[in-house]
């Protein structure tokens, strides 16, 4: 069968050229896992730090695996963490269709070229036929070895005209060796007779992953690819693909794995949580974008001590040359650290109105003011799931233990609770305005004309409106959220409790 050389001059004529162009092309497979989600960011980063172009592609040519809705996941995701994309299949762009699924015919047209040139082959043998199991440096490789190279060009018409299924498989040479570069581990050497001669177009006609990902990127014009440290093994035979066809090879930026600890990758079959997850359980889209950048990546300079980054700063800040090729180890209590961060940081009203809906999760009642509940909050949660168990006393006093009077830093007991409960309850009754101010000062001139310390007077009164020993908040905050009548009526519960 001739190629068409025309349609190839065509293609060619039509790449994008001329500035970094950068690609994120996940598998419309299911949720975005961490590890998918900093090479998308690596991969935006990249492009804009360098003023290029990043493209969202999608890979759907394993159909066995496709889930419904995970390309919607994926849209939502970039979204939410604001890596936009200059090209892709919702907002086009000169190299489209952005869809594997969509570009079917260009994939057999590049296989039939690589045929032609002598660089790939037809193989009609069965999936698992002339297979073999060979071990190399102590690991097994299963590699493929067959007669379908040598066919005449007689016996193949004749398998095409029997309708004898097929697969195209890439000619691997068996002597010399192969180079390529990576910008993290450097220059790495293979043996070819180490290589198998992998499937490039499937026996459907969709092609691989390994094949389509090479044409693709070519006709894209994509300079860097981001991509996971496993991916190491296949890049020779990726090499050689661009080899065979002529083309210049990008730039390979392979990232070492996010781990769960020193031994297991992160994975969503061991319960580790994907980026969705990671929202769910109120973290900030922020603080785990700022803190997935550092899964692997450090700054340089008089940056290196910084850790809190926007992504506006991420992008002023970001050098290829800081990844490294140690794996990194994803620390939950460090992710707690920035989520704190980020959520002391906010404006009082914007941490007002994204607590609100978990403030009412357990505060129903709508006498409570939830912007007075989430201003004692703000310094005191690390995470948005943390809040209902931490404010639900304002909605409902829980049955508590009488032995929370007792504080031996406060300097109370049970005895001394019920006396400061006893002439606590009068004063606050005459109170003729019920705000902070009023409240607090006239508890602080109670504890004066007591002669006790300020905690002795406020544990007790904190309790008795709470019923909790922790709370966000003290005494007088507390009962000025709780009201007269509320905080009145737990006081007097509380003494009653107190015998």
């Amino acid at each position: 069968m001739a190629v068409d050389k025309a349609f190839f001059d065509e293609m060619e004529a039509h790449i994008p050229g001329g500035k970094v162009r950068t690609r994120f092309a996940p598998s419309p497979t299911g949720y975005m896992h961490v590890g998918n989600l900093r090479t998308a960011l690596y991969t935006w980063l990249i492009a804009r730090h360098a003023g290029g172009t990043f493209i969202l592609r999608i890979e759907d040519t394993d159909q066995v695996r496709l889930v419904a809705g995970a390309t919607d996941v994926i849209y939502k995701t970039m979204a939410e963490c604001g890596l936009n994309h200059d090209e892709g299949p919702d907002v086009g762009g000169p190299a489209g269709p952005y869809i594997q699924s969509e570009r079917r015919d260009l994939y057999g047209k590049y296989a039939e070229l690589l045929v032609e040139k002598g660089f790939a082959y037809r193989c009609f043998c069965g999936k698992d036929e002339d297979e073999s199991q060979e071990v190399a440096e102590g690991v097994k490789v299963k590699k493929h070895h067959c007669g379908c190279p040598n066919l005449s060009c007689s016996e193949i018409q004749a398998k095409l005209d029997a309708g004898a299924p097929y697969v195209v498989r890439q000619k691997i040479p068996r002597e010399g060796t192969t180079t390529f570069h990576d910008v993290t581990f450097g220059d790495i050497t293979v043996e070819n007779d180490t290589l198998d001669d992998q499937v490039l177009i499937k026996s459907d006609g969709l092609p691989t992953y390994n094949f389509a990902n090479v044409v693709d990127d070519h006709l894209m014009g994509i300079t860097h690819v981001v991509r996971g440290s496993e991916y190491l093994s296949s890049a020779p035979k990726y090499n050689l693909l661009y080899e065979a066809f002529g083309w210049e090879i990008p730039t390979y930026v392979h990232c070492a794995p996010v781990m769960r600890d020193a031994h297991n990758k992160m994975s969503k079959r061991h319960g580790d949580p994907s980026y969705e997850d990671l929202i769910a359980q109120g973290y900030l889209t922020t603080a785990v974008l700022n803190y997935v950048a550092l899964l692997g990546w450090a700054p340089k300079g008089e940056l290196s001590e910084q850790e809190i980054f926007s992504l506006d700063q991420l992008v002023d800040a970001f050098d290829i040359a800081g990844i490294s090729k140690s794996p990194a180890i994803f620390d939950i209590a460090k992710l707690d650290y920035f989520n704190a961060t980020y959520l002391r940081a906010l404006a009082p009203e914007e941490f007002s109105k994204i607590a609100e809906p978990y403030i009412r999760k357990s505060v129903q009642n709508p006498s409570i003011d939830a912007a007075a509940v989430a201003a004692l909050l703000q310094a005191r949660c690390e995470k948005l799931t943390e809040i209902p168990e931490k404010v639900d006393f304002f909605d409902v006093l829980p049955d508590y233990d009488v032995e929370f009077y007792v504080n031996k830093k406060s300097k109370t007991d049970k005895a001394v609770s019920k006396g400061m409960l006893s002439v606590a309850i009068p004063v606050l009754e005459a109170l003729p305005a019920w705000d902070t101010d009023s409240i607090h000062d006239a508890l602080i001139d109670l504890a004066e004309k007591l002669a006790v310390k300020n905690a002795t007077l406020m544990w007790p009164v904190r309790i008795a409106a709470a019923g909790k020993l922790v709370t966000p908040g003290g005494a007088v905050e507390i009962c000025r959220i709780l009201g007269r009548d509320e905080t009145l009526r737990r006081l007097k519960h509380g003494l009653s409790l107190l015998g």
